[in-house]
């Protein structure tokens, strides 16, 4: 249960700090008192998104925190595993600061955390029924969450649902090959044709590189021929004139004669023989070289055109001989996939097939528990509207089944409602009026919370559209769903504010031109004249004040 609440810098409220109990708290207040900003601070401490525009005007921040004693064993499960256990076993304490730019820090058992894990907890601590829930349960598509909640699908659910978005991606991947058949063949036709003409090309590592040095080599043909040629005749010479070879020939006898003069001249003529020999090693490599020259034209023809056939398919298929072979491997391996899309479509369809089938079954499974649990809930709902006025209600939580899968299973759930004797149930949206939802509402919440591990309970406003005994009636409730749990309840009406163990008033004042409201605990004396407020307005007559005291006194409430 929620113990205290305390609240700073949030809307028009400065500072309150609220001290609840068991049982039934009635929240009162005239329109724009602030009573919905209570319920905002409880749900920031529960999680619930929250906006700068919550931080009172002026202030740097605003801070919520809540007190929770009394903590179910799934809730404390649950922070043992979170590892958020405080040092008392049996309190929690929560704290949200919203900062003026829109930031969040929240705390936990004053462990820092994300607001996710509140929403994570939420559920053990509060369940909050606003004033939105009643067009929720006019929502059809709504239904069968209801049923499934009470029905204890969870576990199920869990089950199935992953083997249904199995069903929906092997659907999504079987309908793409069938659909693209036109197109996998066309693809089949391009990649087989790049990749012939990338293997019969037979590309070897850098021969690119090979050939155009071997193309260099004939584009330079005749400067290289005329540079031999002119080499061969320096070092040979011709008719008309010795080459260098034959004047070194003569020079190194000359210096080899001068060795018999003198052994001074020996060193002169052992260079002149070495340079004798080196040159003519040079001119018999020069000869050799020129004799072995080939400029055939077919070669220059071969090794150009397979120049151009490397340069197209760079051009085609990548930059480098080695980024032809990766293109070349890539699509081998596309092609293999491709030809492979039979095989691979018959095993995607009997996986369908079989998760199908298994699918199915749990849902069939799902069907059973829904419509075995409809007829309680019906029971239920029914025996809790008897007393809530409406005694000749019928009600139907219809479970059609279909062929056709969804993530609920092949159910669709409809809550159909008859509120007169003699005419047939009708869904909900065309026959209740807004007093009766508010009824079938709070009937269900009992029902469906029961047996819930929530420590709290909180209606807000549930009384729009409702007067007289069926007010009285949902008062009589209130109190009964209030001794099995904590409940919170805003009002308007004067017969659920009487029924109230505990009492707190909403009210608003302007000082120094800013608007402040407070939350405080009423006697009986101060719960009269609310009660009073509620049932005549503004001016409280005597009239007034005495049925507000029968109003408690028949409620059971002394103070």
């Amino acid at each position: 249960m929620l113990q205290l609440l305390h609240i700073e810098n949030i809307a028009v409220i400065e500072q309150a700090d609220i001290e609840l109990e068991d049982g039934l708290t009635v929240l009162s207040g005239e329109t724009g008192a602030g009573k919905s900003i209570v319920i905002d601070a409880i749900g920031a401490v529960l999680g619930r998104r929250v906006s700068r525009d919550l931080v009172r005007a002026g202030a740097q921040k605003g801070f919520v925190s809540a007190v929770f004693i009394g903590l179910s064993s799934a809730l404390c499960a649950l922070l043992d595993e979170l590892g958020l256990a405080g040092d008392e076993p049996d309190t929690l304490h929560i704290q949200r600061q919203i900062t003026a730019d829109g930031k969040s820090a929240c705390r936990v058992n004053m462990k820092p955390v994300a607001a996710a894990v509140l929403r994570q907890l939420a559920p053990y601590l509060i369940d909050i029924h606003g004033q939105n829930d009643g067009q929720k349960l006019l929502d059809e598509q709504n239904h069968i969450d209801y049923l499934d909640g009470y029905a204890g699908c969870e576990a199920l659910l869990r089950e199935y649902r992953p083997k249904y978005q199995t069903l929906l991606a092997l659907r999504r991947e079987i309908t793409a090959l069938e659909t693209g058949e036109q197109e996998r063949l066309q693809r089949i036709d391009m990649l087989t044709f790049h990749k012939e003409e990338i293997e019969q090309a037979a590309l070897q590592q850098e021969e690119d590189e090979t050939l155009a040095q071997r193309k260099a080599y004939f584009d330079h043909a005749g400067r290289i021929m005329d540079a031999l040629g002119q080499a061969r005749l320096a070092l040979s010479g011709d008719d008309e004139i010795a080459g260098a070879c034959a004047l070194l020939d003569r020079a190194a006898g000359a210096l080899e004669d001068l060795k018999e003069v003198s052994d001074a001249f020996g060193g002169l003529a052992e260079q002149a023989e070495e340079v004798r020999l080196l040159a003519a090693d040079l001119r018999d490599s020069i000869l050799a070289r020129g004799d072995n020259l080939d400029f055939s034209p077919a070669e220059r023809e071969l090794v150009e055109q397979r120049l151009d056939l490397i340069y197209r398919l760079k051009q085609k298929y990548g930059g480098t001989i080695a980024d032809i072979a990766a293109y070349h491997d890539k699509i081998t391996s596309e092609l293999e996939t491709l030809q492979d899309s039979d095989n691979r479509r018959d095993m995607l369809r009997e996986q369908y097939r079989v998760q199908l089938a298994e699918a199915k079954q749990l849902a069939a499974a799902l069907s059973d528990l829904r419509r075995a649990a409809a007829k309680r809930l019906e029971g239920e709902i029914v025996r809790e509207l008897s007393e809530l006025d409406m005694e000749k209600v019928k009600m139907r939580a219809a479970v059609h089944t279909g062929t056709k899968l969804s993530a609920h299973g092949a159910d669709s759930v409809v809550f159909e409602i008859s509120v007169n004797p003699g005419e047939p149930e009708k869904p909900l949206s065309k026959v209740a009026s807004g007093g009766e939802l508010s009824r079938i509402m709070l009937a269900l919440k009992n029902v469906l919370t029961a047996g819930e591990d929530v420590g709290m309970l909180i209606f807000d406003e549930i009384d729009t559209g409702v007067s007289g005994h069926a007010a009285q009636q949902i008062a009589r409730k209130l109190s009964s769903i209030a001794k099995k749990k904590q409940t919170l309840c805003v009002t308007h009406l004067p017969q659920i504010a009487a029924m109230g163990d505990h009492h707190l008033l909403i009210s608003k004042t302007v000082r120094a031109g800013r608007s402040y409201t407070d939350v405080r605990p009423m006697d009986r004396l101060h719960r009269v004249d609310e009660i009073a407020r509620l049932l005549s307005g503004e001016h409280i007559s005597a009239a007034a004040r005495r049925n507000a005291e029968e109003l408690l006194s028949a409620a059971g409430q002394g103070g």
